[in-house]
């Protein structure tokens, strides 16, 4: 008995045991960089960074911008306060790299889905979409560079950083134990999916603000410029193939315009912050959903905090990352909240496996 209780964990589990502890940590591990990866894009954007290396996937066709110094120095004499400097490239170039090893981990762990299918008893099939979004994902990235900034391009590369974290919180919630919940529950799990699409909607608009340079066209709050309903452009605002800074005809893009994205955005927020509200209000009893609705109550406060924050002190940086990242966290809530409303059966982990996780 004492040989037992003094034996290493990992001696305590079968290979087939030990197979779906090694997918579990490789899911795990790939959810908390896709999330690292959000935020570091976010900081790229907010860097202005993007076109640190203006083309892909190099950087002026090097791997690395150490050998880029000399196009990456003559580029920042040409126009000392344009896009490439050699502090931008290297992030622009990091953010690559991060991406890369992304996909590599999703390879991974997808191969681990497929050859050990019947052991870790899931099927393939949502490993194997969320590699094929990361490299869809991958082709914005791309694009975002190729078509300087486009803004309806940045926007969509946003919105499939947060579709990926969607897809990875799904693998992952379905991998973790939780508490059964009351199966009454379970009739909510339309009004859950909804929510996750009113949370995209604001992600987008959030998103279209960012790219459009609009943080700013509103300078006070609760009013927008001293008006409840400013003036403002919304078809030019929201006209979608357009360059960036600018209106389909080519025209510099007006301050009205960048009033109405900014407007639509802040007052949409309401709606979120209504609905989730309300959502994780009435699910917050049950046992199973207790941590997810509480999670929704702290980072709704958060965005409204970091929100009007960047907006009193001009959109400082820190604060900006912080405000995705709330944005990525509401996500990873409302999404584990769909899982176990929606009723996805959690992984079987057996009692060795348990004692080494703990």
């Amino acid at each position: 008995m004492s040989s037992t209780l003094t034996m290493p964990a990992t001696q305590l589990l079968s290979p087939e045991e030990k197979k779906r502890k090694s997918y579990r940590r490789l899911i795990f591990l790939t959810w908390f960089l896709t999330l690292d990866l959000i935020m570091f894009g976010a900081f790229v954007r907010l860097t202005d960074s993007g076109l640190g290396c203006p083309d892909w996937p190099g950087c002026y066709g090097m791997v690395t911008p150490i050998g880029a110094l000399a196009d990456i120095r003559a580029a920042e004499q040409a126009m000392p306060d344009g896009p490439v400097t050699i502090p931008k490239a290297w992030i622009e170039m990091i953010h690559r790299y991060a991406g890369a090893l992304l996909g590599l981990m999703m390879i991974g762990f997808t191969v681990m889905a497929w050859r050990s299918r019947n052991i870790i008893g899931r099927t393939p099939w949502l490993p194997t979409f969320t590699l094929l979004a990361v490299c869809v994902q991958g082709a914005f990235g791309a694009w975002t560079v190729t078509l300087k900034l486009m803004p309806i391009i940045v926007t969509i590369h946003l919105l499939g950083g947060m579709a990926l974290m969607a897809l990875m919180t799904w693998l992952a919630a379905r991998e973790k134990q939780h508490t059964p919940i009351n199966p009454a529950n379970k009739r909510y799990s339309p009004w859950v999916g909804f929510g996750l699409v009113l949370l995209f909607m604001q992600v987008g608009l959030g998103g279209w603000v960012s790219t459009n340079y609009a943080a700013l066209a509103c300078m006070d709050f609760p009013t927008c410029n001293g008006a409840w309903i400013p003036k403002m452009d919304l078809v030019n605002g929201f006209s979608l193939v357009r360059g960036l800074g600018e209106l389909p005809s080519g025209e510099a893009i007006s301050q009205s315009a960048l009033v109405g994205i900014h407007w639509v955005h802040r007052n949409f927020a309401w709606v979120i912050f209504a609905y989730l509200g309300t959502l994780a209000w009435r699910l917050r009893s049950d046992p199973g959903l207790r941590g997810p609705c509480h999670l929704i109550f702290a980072l709704l406060f958060a965005q409204l905090i970091t929100g009007l924050t960047a907006i009193f002190f001009q959109w400082p940086l820190l604060v900006s990352v912080l405000h995705i990242a709330g944005a990525a966290g509401l996500t990873i809530a409302v999404v584990t909240l769909l899982v176990r409303v929606y009723g996805i059966r959690p992984a079987k982990v057996s009692q060795a496996e348990n004692l080494q996780f703990a």
